[in-house]
C-alpha cells in the first residue's frame, strides 16, 4: 500500500525536501503542498491523503487550527496528522495532541525518523516516547485532570480486565515489546488488545488512548498520590 502524503510547511524550501525525500520512498507519494492554513484545510478534504506532515507556524491561521478542522472531534475518515515543532513550546504540542494528532517530532528531527514515523503514525502508533509523555501530562496536569463523572459513566468500563491493564501500560508509554514482557504475553497478542481498546473506545490511535487513560485517572497524573 502506498502512504499518501500532504505536506503543510509554509516555507518553501523545507516543503521541498520533504516532498523530495518523500518521494523516494517506495511506499510513499506526496499528492499535495500547503502553505497556509486555509490551503492545508482545502487540501486535506480534497486529497483526502492518509498522513499530513503539519508545521505548528503557518499563516492566516495555525497548525494546531488546522488539526482540529481536519482531524479533530467528530471528524469522520481523519488523516493522520504528525505535527513538526520545536519542544520548548510545549503548550502547541499538547494542544495539537488533544485535537486529533497523532504524534509530533521537533523540527530538526533527521529526515530518515522523520519518514519512519510517517510508518509509525500509518500503523495507528504514535510517536510520544515516556519521556515526552511524563513531561506534557505534568505540565499540563489541571488541564488533563479527570472530572468527576456520574456513576457508570466511565467510558473505559467497556474494557475487561486485561484490556485496561494494556491500557494502563500504553499510557506509562510502554512500547508493545515491553508490555508483552511485563504481562508474559506475545507481541501479537499486544497488538491485538490494543486493537480491541481502540475499536471498544473509539478511539483513532494509541495517542488518544494515552488522553484518554489520564483523563478518566486510570493512570495517576505526576504529583498524585
Amino acid at each position: 500500500m502506498t502512504i499518501r502524503l500532504l505536506i503543510c510547511e509554509d516555507q518553501e524550501l523545507v516543503r521541498t525536501g520533504y516532498v523530495t525525500v518523500f518521494d523516494a520512498q517506495p511506499d510513499m507519494t506526496v499528492v499535495g503542498e500547503a502553505a497556509d492554513g486555509p490551503a492545508a484545510v482545502e487540501a486535506a478534504a480534497r486529497l483526502r491523503p492518509d498522513v499530513v506532515i503539519m508545521d505548528i507556524h503557518m499563516p492566516l491561521f495555525d497548525g494546531i487550527e488546522v488539526t482540529r478542522r481536519i482531524a479533530g472531534p467528530g471528524v469522520d475518515n481523519a488523516p493522520k496528522v504528525l505535527v513538526v515543532t520545536t519542544f520548548n513550546i510545549d503548550e502547541y504540542v499538547y494542544r495539537a495532541l488533544r485535537f486529533g494528532a497523532s504524534g509530533f517530532l521537533l523540527k530538526d528531527t533527521p529526515l530518515v525518523e522523520l519518514v519512519n514515523g510517517v510508518r509509525t503514525v500509518m500503523r495507528g502508533e504514535s510517536l510520544l516516547s515516556p519521556a515526552v509523555t511524563r513531561t506534557l501530562i505534568g505540565r499540563f496536569a489541571d488541564r488533563i485532570r479527570p472530572t468527576a463523572v456520574a456513576a457508570g459513566t466511565d467510558p473505559i468500563e467497556v474494557l475487561a480486565p486485561r484490556e485496561r491493564e494494556v491500557l494502563r501500560l500504553v499510557a506509562l508509554g510502554l512500547s508493545n515489546a515491553e508490555i508483552a514482557a511485563e504481562m508474559v504475553i506475545g507481541i501479537e497478542t499486544v497488538k491485538t488488545y490494543v486493537s480491541r481498546i481502540l475499536t471498544k473506545l473509539n478511539l483513532r490511535d494509541r495517542v488518544q488512548a494515552v488522553v484518554l487513560a489520564h483523563r478518566t485517572g486510570l493512570v495517576p497524573l505526576m504529583g498524585d498520590t
